[in-house]
């Protein structure tokens, strides 16, 4: 008998039967130890041998044993008790569950569970009760512990993060029973690590691998043939097994899985778990829903990569090669089941694909392969089904949550990289629109532009532009089909919370997560506004975010790339522009789609025109970066293209020079600071300079003389013989252009010191003769001027003004000479050549500037004739205060035209550029014509002269900087943008101080009715100025404040002089001009630090409101007007501090940092709030409620409408700092809870006029033609009486200062401690005082009217009459009586004990 042979080793027959029983009552969970020692010698064959003996009792095998007698009947015969069997193997098994456990047990608890399996599968088992449901999973359980743990350990990344928490940074664990369990998993993983010493050899992990392959297998035959219907918990455990064994060795190639297959032939683990997973999806093992629902639940992880213990939380595995290969090997097994199974398997399969939806982490690799997995599984979806997931993934990329909008992205993508669908014969109608790409792109991808998360917005627009990158014509055309002209597409505004899973499955957690249908429902109004798109792209351009800015360039840069939209120059201004972005990842953005736009369209003209305004100006950026980008970018596509004439292709190269010789030239001083940096660089070569000239005469003459002019000065050896052959071209010929004529100009200066004294002096008499014959346009005039000089230049500066005198002298004399012919003869005027005139001007000034010696008095005063103003322009207002300084009022009206007068403008500031006595006498005439000329030129040009004669004479133009700054409210668009660029660079360069009226009336051009001009006022102001003087605004905060409403009776502030048409150019007063005021305001708050924002706020406090305390400031309509807008401004959300508002940044849906950089933050932020909260606050409070009690104490005697603002005030305080304010009043509980109470009156008033506002009744009584309570008049009623302190019953009501609240008071400084007791002692006299105005009606009422009457307040705090007792109110019945509604319920109880005296007067009146 070799089977009893080979049960020797384990002594049944010793074994103890209370041992066995006690086992068996233990039910199989521990074991006590074995009185007999079993030894097994040889490792573990003794257990292989019993193994390979009891197969053929399995196989039915030919066999001395099998043959004819069954293993019961064997087992009977030779007295082995089945029970301890079993007992013995599970002691085995047990014993190698321990983590100190060595090699030896681990492998003997493994082949003692395949023994018990292989039992399991004898026939006859069920009978002999060889089941036992424990056992039976103990030993599949057996892998994962005899297993070593560390290497799954060391694949675990992090706890998942879910969509479900849809948060920026992780949240601190809620006290539950998950975090709990997850706590305690977290303490067992530890403890296991400590516990974790037996070192296990590459030897003892083979043995320990083929006793893994042999319980497998043995499960495997198991299923085959003993069903687990009736075991639900055991298939449960078989599932979990498989699904673990999956990924627990790298498999080489591919898997197959189908019934064919033979167990004993399969030698990877993998394998055999894959094809224990399909034995299990059999109805053999239960209902085949419940089946597959199984399966399919433990798939789930291996698709999410992730690794799911028996309990808590998933975690992460690193999604390094293997992980992924076992991910696409779970995928490939679910397509399998499908396939075999069908319509079954279909429903599971749409459950799976919603759960990995819902449970997807928010990792961008992860998000990545999870879509690329939903799209393997929905390949086997028929059209039917695939139409439904996608109807279902569009209500899911309206989900309120992020993380699903940007996955549903993800997989729209991957799902437009599939072959598109076509609808089936039997398909429901109503599903077909949901199988074409067209669906996707213009509901799923563009619908996600206007999400209210900036992550969204911008992962919506990368996927725009990389649908242009696929190869699908149906995508393609879809995307064109949405900007097309004639199409306008639904947009989905702001719908930022837009559906919610059902049955709260928000809440659960992936442990509690029932596998089923998971049902979206959409709460979002379904009224879609039709928006242009282009429209819509072009605003997510301009997007506070900076992620959504760079996706939307990208999104527009890829559309024209592929000719979507059109290459306008609208479109291409959009690139152009972000070049200048405040955010340094958006300037390299747009550089680098600048970039991919020329190489797809090189030879479009806009689009060169585009890159060349969008990158040469970059080269001055004030990053560094930036600069070396541009510079990059210019060095590729110009400097280092110019190849010999006809050597190369170059047309893209001269095409951007010939730009920036035509309509490119405003950028000429940016490319001038690029060849400064190349120079330095030695970036032009000989080679480059021969190739340059070889291109003058060509076509491309206007490029190379322009590159020519640029690096003439830098390189010491020219052709200089090719640059005279040019010289002589441009004598000769009248053909030349204006920019290649100064170009020329350039150069011949730059190498005038290398010409020889001939040809020098013949160079000088060509350009004298051009400029004699004053046929030039201006710009050649000046450029041959300046060469003229460059020539004259000699070893002595007395030579060279000697050679300046002779030259620019005679200019001067034959300019004088022509001037005073058409001014000084009788009818010289009448035969005027306006343009012949002008270029004589502009001569006369750009010599003048050179020989300032020759310069007479009759030449300035020809000058100064013709800019003599018109009669009309004098008006007796406008002259008042200029009389004694008019220069010019001693010549007769001029009737010169405007182009005249404004070049004589600039021409008469060359002159005063070079005589200080000029300046000072002709200032005054400047300022005359900023006031006076109606000559938007003319004007235009004064501002430029004026603020050049303030740098060469600064103290001089002081006084004067009110007129230039007058110009910032011009009527000319133009005039004021010129004014502020030329005021900000005299700013920058401290020509120009913060003196006087100049900072307030800067800051008003914030409002500016061009918005143009106002973004480049808020442009100077915080990129420019600010940065320079960094408390510029705090210094000016409190001022604006009575400058803006012209308030002139605080004896510090707004003292500076303004004349009255000044102070109406720039007056913001009165109520129409407050959203124009608290613009301002919140401009200048949202750029103050914490700092400035505590401190402006005690500033405030000490310097308006102790004012109007100490009666230093009166309450007149003035001073009435300046405290209601002091409370406006400490009541605005911009003046909190950052800290305490919890103000962290826009956008709070951004993707997650790293977890080492939020924490950091986070601590940062908690300290912060921390040491704010114990310091300021107390100062801020100790400072700023004493006055506010008296103000309010002040107010109520005065019953001034400030009191409302005042409470308004008072009530966003307490929201801040009510515990602050409790200690503070800790001392007087009566003070405090008359402070509550009047808050609580003021909290129901605005309850009040709320619901007012929303009532229907309305009209007046047709009796008496008072007003009700729908008028208008009505709604301001309330008296300001309402926020009276309550008072105590009794005689002694006045006595309100408690012995403790008297020695705190004693404590405080002397003013603090009389503002106190003022506002204690006016109680009663306040109250007092709050009686019945005379004439009031007290016989009226309004009864309740007829049926239910909807939205009406009948409540506690006004069922009383309230008198209106507003001044000057005509109105005879001010008093209504409001009665309690039959209808409404009891009030509740108020919160303090105190009753307003004031009630229970009335209330006594009314029972006489």
């Amino acid at each position: 008998m070799e089977l009893i042979h080979a049960l020797e080793f384990l002594k049944l027959k010793e074994v103890s039967e209370g041992w066995v029983d006690t086992v068996w009552d233990f039910e199989f969970t521990e074991t006590e130890p074995l009185e007999v020692a079993i030894a097994i010698k040889n490792g573990s064959k003794e257990f292989q041998n019993l193994y390979d003996r009891l197969v053929p009792y399995v196989t039915d095998t030919e066999g001395t044993d099998a043959s004819s007698l069954s293993v019961w009947t064997v087992f009977g015969d030779n007295g082995i008790s089945v029970k301890s069997l079993v007992a013995v193997l599970s002691y085995f098994v047990l014993g190698g569950k321990s983590h100190t456990a060595n090699a030896q047990k681990r492998v003997s608890a493994l082949q003692a569970a395949s023994i018990y399996l292989l039992l399991l599968g004898i026939p006859g088992s069920v009978v002999n009760k060889v089941f036992h449901q424990i056992l039976f999973d103990t030993c599949l359980n057996t892998v994962s512990h005899c297993w070593p743990q560390s290497s799954f350990k060391k694949r675990k990344k992090d706890p998942v993060k879910s969509a479900q928490a849809d948060g920026k940074r992780s949240k601190p664990h809620r006290k539950g029973d998950d975090n709990d369990e997850m706590e305690i998993d977290d303490v067992e993983d530890e403890e296991d690590e400590e516990e974790e010493e037996v070192h296990l050899s590459p030897q003892d992990l083979l043995k320990m691998r083929d006793g893994v392959v042999l319980l497998v297998k043995s499960l495997l035959h198991l299923l085959l043939k003993f069903p687990l219907k009736d075991q639900p918990q055991s298939a449960d455990t078989c599932v979990q097994m498989f699904a673990k064994l999956t990924d627990f060795e790298p498999v080489i190639g591919e898997l197959t899985f189908g019934d064919g297959l033979q167990i004993d032939n399969m030698k990877k683990i993998p394998e055999l778990a894959y094809y224990g997973l399909w034995l299990l999806c059999s109805p053999n093992h239960g209902d085949e829903k419940g089946s597959l629902c199984r399966v399919f639940h433990r798939i789930l992880y291996v698709i999410l990569m992730m690794h799911k213990g028996d309990s808590g939380k998933p975690s992460l595995l690193m999604p390094t090669q293997s992980v992924l290969a076992v991910r696409d090997q779970a995928i490939q097994f679910v397509c399998h089941i499908v396939d075999e199974l069908k319509d079954p398997a279909l429903a599971f399969l749409r459950i799976l694909l919603q759960h990995i939806c819902f449970r997807m982490v928010e990792k961008n690799e992860y998000r990545m392969h999870g879509a690329q997995g939903v799209a393997m599984l929905l390949t086997k979806m028929p059209s039917a089904d695939y139409a439904l997931f996608i109807k279902w993934l569009f209500d899911y990329s309206r989900h309120a949550k992020v993380a699903y909008r940007m996955f549903a992205l993800d997989m729209a993508m991957v799902q437009l990289a599939q072959p598109e669908r076509e609808a089936g014969a039997g398909l429901d109608p109503e599903l077909v629109s949901f199988l074409p790409h067209k669906f996707l792109v213009h509901h799923m991808v563009f619908g996600r532009f206007s999400d209210s998360s900036p992550s969204v917005r911008g992962h919506a627009l990368t996927c725009l532009a990389r649908c242009l990158e696929l190869s699908s014509m149906n995508v393609t055309r879809s995307v064109k089909e949405l900007f097309s002209v004639t199409s306008a597409q639904t947009v989905f505004e702001g719908d930022s919370s837009h559906g919610t899973l059902n049955q709260q499955m928000t809440q659960k957690t992936f442990k509690t997560l029932p596998f089923k249908t998971i049902e979206i429902t959409n709460n979002e109004n379904e009224s879609f506004e039709s928006k242009e798109t282009m429209a819509l792209l072009k605003r997510r351009v301009s997007d506070p975010k900076t992620n959504v800015r760079k996706a939307a360039l990208q999104a527009i840069m890829g559309l024209m790339k592929h000719n979507v939209i059109l290459l306008c120059e609208v479109n291409l201004a959009v690139l152009s522009e972000r070049t200048r972005d405040p955010a340094l990842s958006v300037k390299k953005k747009a550089l680098q789609c600048l970039m991919d736009l020329l190489a797809g369209h090189p030879e479009n003209h806009l689009v060169q025109n585009a890159w060349l305004r969008g990158v040469v100006p970059a080269v001055v950026d004030t990053e560094s970066s930036v600069q070396e980008k541009a510079l990059e970018c210019l060095e590729q596509n110009i400097i280092s293209q110019v190849k010999r004439y006809k050597d190369a292709h170059q047309t893209l190269t001269w095409d951007l020079l010939g730009l920036l010789c035509d309509d490119c030239q405003d950028l000429s001083r940016y490319f001038s600071r690029a060849f400064t940096v190349w120079s330095r660089q030695n970036k032009f070569t000989a080679a480059f300079i021969n190739n340059l000239i070889t291109h003058t005469g060509s076509e491309h003459t206007a490029g190379a003389w322009l590159l020519l002019s640029k690096v003439a000065s830098s390189c010491p050896r020219l052709d200089y013989g090719k640059i005279l052959d040019g010289w002589d071209d441009l004598v000769r010929s009248k053909n030349v252009s204006v920019t290649t004529s100064c170009h020329i100009l350039s150069v011949i200066g730059d190498v005038g010191e290398h010409l020889n004294e001939d040809t020098k002096r013949s160079v000088v008499v060509d350009i004298m003769t051009w400029l004699k014959s004053f046929d030039m346009p201006l710009e050649v005039i000046n450029a041959s001027v300046e060469t003229l000089c460059r020539l004259g230049k000699a070893e002595t500066v007395v030579e060279t003004q000697k050679f300046l005198n002779q030259h620019c002298g005679e200019l001067v004399s034959l300019c004088e000479s022509y001037l005073s012919g058409v001014i000084l003869t009788e009818h010289g005027a009448q035969n005027l050549n306006e343009d012949l005139v002008v270029k004589h001007l502009y001569t006369l000034g750009v010599a003048s500037l050179h020989c300032p010696s020759t310069v007479g008095k009759r030449i300035v005063v020809l000058v100064q004739s013709i800019l003599t103003s018109s009669v009309e322009d004098h008006t007796a207002e406008a002259a008042e205060g200029l009389a004694d300084s008019q220069p010019l009022t001693q010549f007769k009206a001029s009737s010169m035209p405007s182009c005249v007068r404004a070049h004589a403008v600039i021409t008469l500031g060359k002159l005063c550029l070079q005589h200080a006595e000029l300046t000072r006498k002709y200032l005054p005439a400047f300022a005359r014509e900023l006031e006076l000329c109606r000559d938007m030129a003319v004007r235009s040009n004064v501002v430029v002269v004026m603020c050049d004669l303030c740098m060469r004479y600064t103290n001089m133009v002081d006084r004067y900087v009110p007129n230039i700054s007058a110009c910032l409210r011009d009527d000319e668009p133009l005039i004021r943008k010129q004014t502020i660029t030329m005021v900000t660079s005299l700013l920058q360069e401290e020509f120009v101080k913060w003196k006087g009226s100049l900072f307030f009336r800067f800051i008003t051009v914030l409002v500016d009715p061009d918005p143009i001009i106002a973004s480049l006022c808020e442009y100077c102001l915080v990129h420019l100025l600010l940065k320079k003087n960094p408390v510029m605004f705090s210094q000016h905060f409190i001022e604006c404040i009575f400058h803006f409403n012209l308030y002139e009776k605080h004896k510090t502030y707004n003292k500076f002089p303004q004349t009255a048409s000044e102070k109406s150019k720039f007056s913001l007063k009165g109520a129409q001009n407050k959203e124009k005021r608290f613009r301002i305001y919140k401009f200048l708050l949202e750029n103050f630090t914490d700092a400035q924002r505590f401190n402006i706020a005690i500033k405030i406090s000490q310097n308006i409101l102790a004012c109007f305390v100490d009666g230093e400031m009166l309450l007149d309509a003035d001073g009435a007007a300046v405290l209601a807008e002091t409370f406006g401004i400490l009541s605005l959300k911009e003046i909190k501090l950052s800290a305490l508002s919890g103000v962290t940044g826009v956008g709070g849906d951004e993707p997650q940092e790293d977890e080492q950089v939020a924490m950091a933050k986070a601590v940062m932020q908690i300290a912060q709030k921390k040491a704010i909260t114990q310091v300021q606050k107390k100062v801020f409070i100790e400072s700023m409620i004493p006055i506010i009690i008296n103000l309010k104490s002040m107010l109520e005697q005065k019953r001034s409408p400030v009191l409302k603002d005042l409470m308004g005030y008072l009530q966003l305080t307490m929201q801040d700092y009510r515990s602050e304010v409790k200690e503070f009043f800790v001392a007087d509980e009566q003070l405090a809870a008359e402070l509550e109470y009047n808050l609580m009156m003021y909290e129901k008033e605005l309850a009040m006029e709320a619901q007012l506002s929303r009532c229907s009744i309305g009209g007046e009584v047709s009796s008496g033609g008072n007003q009700v309570l729908g008028s208008p008049a009505a709604a301001n009623r309330f008296p300001p009486t309402g926020f009276a302190n309550p008072q105590s019953v009794g005689p002694s009501h006045r006595g309100l200062l408690t012995p403790g609240h008297a020695q705190s008071d004693r404590r405080r400084p002397l003013r603090q401690r009389s503002w106190v007791r003022a506002t204690s002692d006016r109680v009663g006299s306040t109250l007092n005082g709050s009686v019945k105005p005379k004439g009031a009606s007290c016989d009226r009422a309004i009864s309740t009217p007829q049926g239910n009457i909807n939205e009406v307040t009948f409540g506690e705090g006004v069922s009383a009459i309230f008198s209106d007792r507003r001044t000057g109110s005509k109105t005879t019945e001010g008093s209504v009586l409001h009665l309690m509604s039959p209808e409404q319920q009891t009030p509740a109880p108020k919160q303090w004990n105190v009753q307003s005296p004031l009630n229970q007067k009335r209330s006594r009146q009314l029972q006489k």
